[in-house]
């Protein structure tokens, strides 16, 4: 197999032995169930073999039923597509987590899921309203239960045949540590914000000292500015490679040992973030030693509430 086609179907090994990540996945927060059908399916057409959801998004549906398409075509086998989805904030409390692990499995129309993922370490309020707020505008968190607590939960989903691996999200490596010390399955992945102007070097190195998969989101910087697409040490490798800035930073996600997420409703960019080839050992050093910029674009990691869904629903974004 050539080097540029065992980049686009690396797998990484999961901590339970049996299972593995594809390295590109493709992520769902997407405007609409319309447009996230079409989107899916041109993902799982272009090759990707992950899906990356969570009932926060609103459309497990419309995943669920592009899935569908697929099998039924015999395009796709179910064994093939890892499908990642998460609990969301207002779940946290371990009597609400097989109920709502449920729901997802409902919506997506899958008999299982390859890995649930804590969607943020904070909890919010228990209820129907995802984002809830006092008079004063603020989060009403939910103090009567620890992230310990809801991981507990998990555990008990995986003991079950329809939960293959459980992880967390949006965590920071401090949290991250607190649950690894006294995990009885430990976090298979961790989903968190990263790219060339997030590293997160510390994090990555204590998930691999611990067997954990560093799943990032945001992997292209989510276009917003500084636009890390426009980076010239990023543009000047993707020149000389006759590759894209954004085909040069996924490259480097996937040959630095993470796996990563990209979302996208055109099919001409789903295929070329999927069309992907190694970069020269001198560019990956490159890319660590000549860049400096240092920004992470969505705060969630300090209240629970991811920046790029806005309040009134579901938005387009790279996670």
């Amino acid at each position: 197999m050539e080097v540029a086609h065992m980049l686009r179907c690396k797998r990484i090994p999961l901590s339970d032995g049996a299972t593995s990540i594809p390295a590109l996945g493709f992520g769902t927060l997407i405007p609409d169930p319309a447009t996230t059908k079409r989107a899916v399916a041109a993902a799982l057409e272009a090759g990707f073999r992950h899906l990356d959801c969570a009932e926060r998004y609103g459309n497990e549906d419309a995943v669920g039923e592009a899935m569908r398409d697929a099998f039924a075509a015999g395009t796709v086998r179910r064994e093939d597509v890892f499908v990642t989805t998460k609990l969301w904030n207002t779940n946290h409390r371990p009597e609400r987590v097989l109920a709502a692990f449920q729901a997802s499995l409902r919506r997506l129309q899958v008999d299982y899921v390859d890995c649930y993922l804590i969607h943020t370490p904070f909890a919010f309020q228990p209820g129907d309203e995802n984002d809830p707020r006092d008079e004063h505008g603020e989060v009403i968190y939910d103090s009567g239960v620890s992230l310990i607590d809801t991981w507990r939960a998990l555990e008990a989903l995986v003991d079950s045949d329809r939960c293959r691996s459980i992880g967390l999200s949006d965590v920071t490596l401090e949290k991250l540590k607190d649950v690894v010390a006294v995990a009885r399955i430990k976090p298979a992945v961790v989903q968190v914000e990263s790219h060339p102007y997030l590293p997160e070097w510390e994090l990555l190195e204590f998930c691999r000292e611990h067997g954990i998969v560093l799943l990032a989101f945001a992997a292209l910087g989510h276009g917003m500015e500084p636009n890390l697409l426009e980076d010239p040490v990023i543009k000047t490798i993707a020149h000389r490679v006759n590759k894209t800035p954004a085909q040069v930073a996924l490259a480097w996600a996937a040959q630095r040992g993470t796996a990563f997420l990209t979302t996208s409703v055109t099919p001409s960019r789903i295929k070329e973030n999927f069309d992907l080839s190694e970069l020269p050992e001198d560019a990956m050093q490159q890319i660590r030693d000549g860049i400096e910029t240092n920004i992470r674009f969505n705060g969630v990691i300090e209240t629970g509430v991811p920046g790029f869904i806005p309040r009134a629903g579901p938005t387009q974004g790279s996670r």
